[in-house]
Formats: C-alpha cells, structure tokens, sequence
C-alpha cells in the first residue's frame, strides 16, 4: 500500500513538475499572461490532487494537494496584481535609491509611522 501511495505521489508531482517546464505555447500572450496562467493551471491540479488524496484517504497526498493548491493561488495572485501598470511604475520608482527632477535630487527615504515601514523620497538640496 505505501508503494502504491508513493508511486501515486510521484506521478502527481511530475505532471505537476511538467505542467510548469511546459507552458502552454500562445505566441500572442505576453510573458506574465502566461505565467498567470500557468499558476491558476497549477492550482487547479494540485487542487485535483487534494481531492484524490481526500477520497483515496490518503492525508499525503491531500497535504501536498493542498499545499501546492495555496501556493499557486497565492503567485497566480501576485501575477494578477503586478500586470497593473501604476504599480509597475511604481515599483521601478522605489527600486532607485534617488532620482532627479526640475534639476532637484530627491533621496529614497524610510519612514516609520504607526508600526508600518514605508519608503518616500525627499528634496536634497
């Protein structure tokens, strides 16, 4: 029986494996449709997995079903949140350390307020 059960785990892990090498070949998509795509595609099998493991009794394989199922959510999320364009923006702004405007250099600052950590830039004159 655990034979079985590892054969049954290994099999999952590689078509889990090999549904990520291999995405889906869509020539129009750009680079982060396609890796949204590809984390929802991998949730919904480790999600398959975890209901397998739930009929078969086998807390192993729900375990890891389920952990991969939260995992690829959690990045199918992120993708989905980062294809916005101000937040793009915004992200290569805070990735400097200081920048200049109007002939000003402005400096990354981090700031503290309430317990929350924050970066804001200030004028260097």
């Amino acid at each position: 029986m655990q034979t079985k059960t590892t054969r049954l785990l290994g099999g999952a892990l590689a078509a889990i494996t090999l549904l990520g090498a291999f995405p889906g070949a869509t020539l129009a998509q750009d680079k982060r449709q396609e890796a949204k795509n590809d984390w929802r595609n991998l949730a919904a099998l480790a999600g398959g997995l975890t209901a397998f493991g739930l009929i078969k009794h086998d807390p192993t394989l729900s375990f890891v079903g389920a952990a991969g199922a939260l995992y690829s959510l959690d990045r199918y999320e992120k993708d989905r949140k980062s294809q916005d364009k101000a937040a793009r923006t915004r992200a290569s702004l805070f990735s400097r350390t200081y920048f200049y405007r109007d002939g000003h250099r402005y400096e990354r600052r981090l700031v503290t307020s309430k317990g929350h950590k924050y970066y804001r830039f200030k004028r260097v004159d």
